[in-house]
C-alpha cells in the first residue's frame, strides 16, 4: 500500500503497526511452507525455498539491514567510521557470515516445524513487533537524518509492552518454549539497543531490519524445539 506522503507521523504510525504487516509477511511464507510441504518437497528444501519467499517479499530490506549492522558493529573506530562502513552498501566478511548462519538456520528451523506452519506468522509479527521495541521513549537516533531518525524513541511504552504481551500470550498458546523463545527475542533486542546506542550513538533503518531478523529466528529456533 502507498503512503500518501512520507514524514515523522507516517513512519510513526507504520512502525506502531508492524506487527500486522508482519503477521501478513508470515501468513505468506505459511502457505508457501504448507505448498511445498503438500507437493512433497523435503522439509530442509521447502524451509529453504520458504525463506527465499519471505526475502523477496521484503525486498530484502531486513536482511540487508542485518548485514549491514553486523558489518558496522564489526568495524573499528568512531561511531562515525561504522555509520559510514553502514551506508556503504557492500558486504564484508562479517555480514555474509551473518547471512549464512542466519537464514541458515531460519531454513533449517521451518524444516522441522513444516507440520505446523502457522507457527511462522507468530515468528514475523515478533520480528516486526521488534520495530516497536527498539523505537521505544528514551532510544536515540545514530543520525540526524534517514529512517532511525524518524522513528527512534517514537513508541510509547504502553503499545511496547501491549504489542509484547499480546504475541507472549499467543507463544504460550502454542508451547511454554515458543513463549521463552519471545521472551529471548525481546530481551536480545534490550540488548542490541543498548549496544548499538554505545556503538553508534543511536538506532538507524538498518538496526530495525537486523533487530526484525534476529526475534525471528530466535522465536524459529524455540520453536523448532518443541
Amino acid at each position: 500500500m502507498r503512503a500518501g506522503r512520507v514524514d515523522d507521523a507516517t513512519c510513526r504510525q507504520a512502525i506502531a503497526a508492524a506487527p500486522l504487516v508482519g503477521a501478513l509477511v508470515g501468513g505468506t511464507g505459511a502457505l508457501a511452507l504448507w505448498g511445498l510441504s503438500a507437493l512433497g518437497a523435503p522439509p530442509l528444501l521447502a524451509g529453504l525455498l520458504t525463506v527465499a519467499v519471505l526475502v523477496l517479499v521484503t525486498r530484502g530490506m531486513h536482511v540487508d539491514g542485518l548485514a549491514d549492522t553486523v558489518d558496522g558493529l564489526g568495524c573499528y573506530g568512531p561511531p562515525e567510521r561504522a555509520l559510514a562502513v553502514m551506508r556503504d552498501g557492500g558486504a564484508g566478511p562479517f555480514a555474509v557470515v551473518a547471512l549464512v548462519l542466519v537464514l541458515g538456520v531460519q531454513a533449517v528451523s521451518l524444516a522441522e516445524v513444516s507440520a505446523d506452519p502457522l507457527v511462522l506468522v507468530l515468528a514475523c509479527a515478533v520480528g516486526r513487533a521488534g520495530f516497536v521495541l527498539c523505537c521505544r521513549r528514551g532510544v536515540l537516533s545514530a543520525r540526524p537524518e534517514g529512517m532511525g531518525a524518524l522513528v527512534a524513541g517514537s513508541q510509547p511504552t504502553w503499545l511496547v509492552a501491549a504489542w509484547w504481551l499480546v504475541l507472549l500470550a499467543a507463544a504460550v498458546a502454542v508451547d511454554w518454549r515458543v513463549a521463552l523463545a519471545v521472551a529471548v527475542a525481546a530481551g536480545l533486542l534490550l540488548a542490541l539497543t543498548h549496544h548499538v546506542q554505545r556503538r553508534f550513538g543511536g538506532i538507524t533503518g538498518d538496526v530495525l531490519g537486523a533487530a526484525s531478523e534476529l526475534a525471528t529466528t530466535t522465536v524459529l529456533v524455540g520453536a523448532a524445539l518443541t
